[in-house]
């Protein structure tokens, strides 16, 4: 017996209801637009159907796949520079430098180590799992980093009156945001097999492989993130002291913090 959810008019109904109460509770709480709620789940929707359409075709060759993860890295790109910029044009491109440096070494050093299968099946999903860490990390340290530059403008002025690079005065300002924006994957990782079972572990088992198999699996992609989040934080908040990520929302007037 399958242990997939079944595909029908039903399972339409439940993800409509749910959305529904989510975009509901969204507006009562004023936590922000529920028209966001449902634009994300129709999104979701759409691309997973279209995923699913194209998925047969890309894991059938190592070229495709190549090219499916590039395409990955792009939209990441985007997303995270929009994230951190308020544009998805102009520097917000330099945000692949951190998701591109975080997710290409350690996904390259799998399958050449032996550890991971050469396969597009199974190299498909984690280079997923790794880019949405990386765009996750880059994010979060990149709009914190900029939020601690703008509400502590005083303490990166008075570290340059004391002599300080601009680099060196804004990484001490901005530092904590990096070590914020790992507090996810470090939670999942100390948390993993008590709070929740993830997704690489769920998927390995519902794919026929014994819970030692699935267990590995999902180690290898928690100790894998760490190293490419980590990446990605040290970079992109060099980025941010260097000034290459910059706010280009009017009212943070970015040429006047650093």
């Amino acid at each position: 017996m399958s242990a997939a959810p079944s595909v029908g008019p039903l399972l339409g109904l439940v993800l409509v209801a749910l959305t529904a109460v989510a975009a509901l509770l969204v507006r009562l709480g004023r936590l922000g637009s529920s028209r966001q709620v449902a634009v994300a789940a129709v999104r979701a929707a759409l691309q997973l159907a279209a995923v699913s359409l194209l998925i047969a075709a890309v894991l059938g060759s190592a070229g495709w796949t190549g090219l499916f993860i590039a395409g990955m890295v792009v939209v990441a790109t985007a997303t995270a520079g929009r994230r951190i910029t308020g544009s998805a044009r102009g520097r917000a491109w330099w945000a692949a430098v951190p998701i591109v440096a975080g997710v290409a070494p350690v996904l390259a050093l799998l399958p050449a180590s032996g550890v991971l299968p050469p396969r597009p099946v199974a190299v498909l999903p984690i280079a997923g799992i790794f880019v949405g860490g990386a765009m996750t990390a880059t994010s979060l340290t990149g709009r914190r980093a900029l939020d601690e530059l703008h509400t502590r403008r005083g303490e990166y002025e008075a570290g340059l009156s004391l002599g300080m690079l601009p680099r060196d005065a804004a990484l001490e300002v901005c530092r904590p945001a990096g070590a914020l924006a790992l507090v996810p994957v470090l939670d999942q990782t100390r948390t993993v097999g008590l709070v929740t079972l993830p997704g690489a572990f769920v998927g390995v088992l519902l794919g026929g492989a014994d819970p030692i198999e699935a267990g590995a699996t999902q180690l290898l992609v928690l100790i894998g993130l760490l190293a490419v989040e980590a990446v990605a934080v040290l970079i992109t908040l060099e980025l941010v002291a260097a000034g290459r990520l910059r706010d280009r929302r009017p009212d943070r007037r970015p040429d006047r913090v650093y």
